[in-house]
């Protein structure tokens, strides 16, 4: 029988601490990436990770087995940096490395620019100016693919509340990304993602 990552997290429930070793295999590699993406200064991706499992076996008894486990360390894991967090100007200087093809045809939206690896540079640069919140929900929704009623429960927020955050993340990016325009460089309006609101960019 094969044991899921919801089994592990109740068993670390019940003091089992291998089951903490064998949830840390499966899940470090998107924790780090999810870090990255919140602009964690890569010399302190390992030192969170590890701060984060150090959070589970005090978060695991609030655990709903009926959520994803991904989108529930995410969840901590923003805890974690909001606590860890560095000064913008520090972040700044930090580059995102993503390695996603933007998607073809059309205008590109900000969360394809950030795909972009012709863009990785100045997308990173404006995601850094966003404010923690606004940009943890932009990198849970538009870089990690995660639907909006995870991510709330993962931050402990309204759906609604969700939306709005990654409404103004969108705003705030356009707005940076026209500013840096440059050589035909432009950014387009952001498409509905299925099961939430559509935003312009006006």
């Amino acid at each position: 029988m094969t044991v899921t990552d919801a089994d592990l997290v109740q068993q670390v429930t019940r003091g089992h601490l291998e089951s903490l070793g064998l949830l840390f295999d499966r899940q470090h590699a998107p924790l780090r990436r999810f870090l990255s993406r919140l602009q964690v200064p890569p010399g302190d991706l390992d030192d969170l990770v590890q701060m984060i499992f150090l959070e589970v076996p005090r978060a695991a008894a609030r655990f709903d087995p009926a959520r994803s486990v991904t989108g529930w360390l995410f969840g901590v894991a923003a805890m974690v940096a909001r606590r860890h967090r560095r000064s913008l100007g520090r972040l700044a200087r930090k580059v995102v490395a993503l390695s996603r093809e933007p998607p073809g045809g059309g205008q590109a939206t900000p969360a394809e620019l950030v795909a972009a690896g012709e863009s990785v540079r100045r997308v990173a640069h404006a995601l850094a100016t966003l404010s923690a919140r606004k940009r943890e929900v932009f990198v849970m929704i538009a870089m990690e693919d995660l639907p909006a009623e995870a991510v709330a429960q993962a931050l402990g927020i309204p759906v609604g509340t969700v939306w709005t955050r990654l409404h103004h993340a969108r705003k705030e990016l356009q707005a940076l990304l026209h500013q840096a325009e440059d050589r035909g460089f432009s950014v387009g309006t952001p498409r509905r993602r299925k099961g939430g609101p559509a935003y312009g960019t006006e």
